[in-house]
């Protein structure tokens, strides 16, 4: 691993992007397995869609992204992207999960 600093060409650059791109990918697979993890504990859709959580979810995000000096409105749009798939995702997880109605 080399900082930013002790790169000595583009090359260097992109491994080195490319190396955090590919733990922030496995990160995120991380977070998914959690996601599909709490549809064990959800009672309803709302339960799934959580709105108030996201709210609170991506306003946290926003909070963090600007303490690190990033743009709040980026990373926000980024994972309402993000969350909104995974919720999906943890929607039909939790359909396939629940008794057959007749």
């Amino acid at each position: 691993m080399r900082t930013p600093e002790q790169c000595q060409n583009m090359a260097d650059i992109r491994a080195e992007i490319d190396r955090l791109d590919r733990q922030v990918i496995a990160l995120l697979g991380q977070r998914f397995a959690y996601v599909k993890a709490a549809s064990k504990f959800k009672t309803s859709e709302t339960a799934v869609k959580a709105p108030d959580r996201f709210q609170a979810m991506l306003q946290q995000r926003r909070v963090w992204a600007e303490a690190e000096g990033l743009n709040g409105d980026a990373i926000e749009a980024l994972y309402r992207d993000l969350v909104n798939h995974f919720i999906a995702e943890e929607m039909k997880h939790w359909q396939q999960s629940q008794p057959e109605q007749s």
